[in-house]
């Protein structure tokens, strides 16, 4: 790969004087990019991500919490487009990198189903903010840079190549293509209850969505994932009322017209926030687990993802490591923050950003696209949520695709590697989470080496997150 400089420009191809300010600013010509590339870039990373809008507010509006409160489903819907677009944008101007941001999954799932249960809601985005905190300050102690440069760069590939894998399952889950098994068998190929067969015009719609895309990657066509999501939300409405499909048959995102394209927005849940209440309500230990569990999921969730896309992006450096990390980070913080106070759970790095990488986004230009549009959706929630999940799942497959790319530069002559890099592919689709895939590679990681008797090359900061995954996999084991 190319060396960075400190700014992220290539230095042998300095931007000329006559460019224009946004140019220079974005780093645009520098990373090899134009206008037109960040913009559809930016759009296409939204299309794939829209579907958070939708199934964040189902998700934690349908949980309830100690006094058996919810959330309003309209409330969180503004809250989660406002929270996404705000971030998005912050991470385009401060960050300069085409990440986009919004609720990360696998935080929703600790703040919906551990921490509601045993406090009230205002209480949950308390801790949210807390972990939000945590990460600004590791990354202003330096913390947070350490690990990301004392990863081993065979890790690193793997890390990218296991959110490939894990990004293509979510896509290929949500719409039912893959369930949990009937029967004896793990998984299947079809929705649960289907016998392990494939059934309904919405799979269709995927399929064709799916092979319109892989066609024009293959021909090399810009914007070909873009125009998949289009021509599979096109046929998705033409079949829609065609055939008067019910809307309970669609993955996420119903494609129906929309009476009015207008919504009016609902602020109601925006800085409802108790910052110290968890810590009564629950008791100091359970809280402090639950936060310690936020911090955990969303540092190595975000670790994983701006690492592959500073990877598939090609504006990291030969070791890895990505221009302005410090900035990213520190607004990747800022998100978990936001996400607190508009009790929209903790607004980071998304993976997804991978698809606009994919249609040539390089630049922060990109996500400030992303986060207009995003906020644009607290007014027109009703058109984006014409886009089908069987739409959107097309940019999740061909981008786990196009990130199993990498496998083949990870050493796996040497078992030493090999072992952990595979552990980390594996285990993050099996376990459904990207900071389990970390972990379990890096302690697979430091053992191998230090019975080897390679303690040196290991790190002592290896060991430290040896240790802090240890306890972490163990501390249910024990009760905690």
């Amino acid at each position: 790969m190319t060396r960075l400089d400190d700014s992220g420009a290539r230095s042998a191809e300095r931007s000329p004087t006559d460019r224009s300010w946004l140019d220079r600013f974005f780093l645009v010509s520098e990373r090899g990019s134009t206008f037109g590339q960040e913009v559809r870039g930016g759009l296409t990373t939204f299309m794939a991500m829209a579907y958070i809008i939708v199934l964040n507010p189902i998700i934690l509006s349908g949980v309830t919490d100690v006094n058996g409160d919810q959330l309003s489903a309209g409330q969180l819907t503004t809250m989660t487009a406002l929270a996404a677009g705000l971030v998005t944008i912050m991470m385009g101007v401060v960050g300069r990198a085409p990440i986009a941001c919004a609720a990360a999954l696998g935080v929703m799932a600790v703040v919906a189903y551990q921490a509601a249960p045993v406090m009230a809601w205002p209480e949950v985005m308390g801790l949210v903010v807390w972990q939000g905190i945590a990460i600004i300050l590791m990354v202003l102690t330096g913390v947070r840079t350490a690990v990301m440069n004392a990863l081993p760069y065979n890790l690193k590939l793997a890390i990218g190549v296991g959110i490939g894998l894990f990004v293509s399952l979510i896509g290929l889950a949500n719409i039912g293509f893959v369930s949990a098994g009937d029967g004896d068998s793990l998984l299947q190929i079809g929705a649960a209850g289907g016998g392990g067969h494939l059934d309904g015009w919405p799979i269709l719609v995927f399929v064709a969505g799916l092979i319109l895309a892989s066609v024009l990657l293959a021909r090399r066509v810009p914007g070909a994932i873009f125009y998949g999501i289009i021509g599979a939300t096109v046929l998705a409405v033409v079949l829609h009322y065609a055939l008067s499909l019910d809307p309970e048959s669609w993955g996420g995102g119903v494609p129906e017209l929309p009476g009015s394209p207008f919504a009016a927005p609902d602020f109601g849940l925006l800085f409802q926030v108790d910052l110290f209440g968890a810590w009564t309500t629950a008791g100091p230990t359970t809280a402090g687990v639950i936060l310690f569990t936020l911090v955990l999921a969303g540092f190595f969730d975000a670790l994983g993802t701006i690492l592959a896309i500073g990877t598939k992006a090609d504006i990291a450096d030969e070791n890895g490591q990505m221009p302005r990390v410090n900035q990213i980070l520190i607004t990747d913080g800022a998100g978990a923050v936001a996400g607190g106070l508009t009790s929209s759970s903790a607004t980071l790095v998304f993976v997804e950003s991978t698809v606009g990488v994919s249609e040539g986004a390089r630049t922060g230009l990109a996500s400030v696209v992303t986060g207009l549009f995003f906020l644009s959706a607290i007014f027109f929630a009703p058109v984006f949520g014409m886009v089908p999940a069987e739409a959107a799942s097309v940019a999740m497959v061909l981008v786990g695709a196009m990130m199993m790319m990498h496998v083949g530069q990870i050493a796996w002559n040497d078992f030493s590697v090999a072992i952990p890099a595979f552990l980390t592919i594996v285990m993050m689709p099996f376990a459904y989470d990207i900071a389990s895939g970390i972990g379990i590679g890096i302690i697979a990681y430091t053992v191998i080496q230090s019975a080897q008797g390679r303690f040196r090359e290991v790190g002592w900061l290896m060991w430290i997150l040896t240790a802090v995954f240890s306890f972490h996999f163990a501390m249910h084991a024990m009760g905690l």
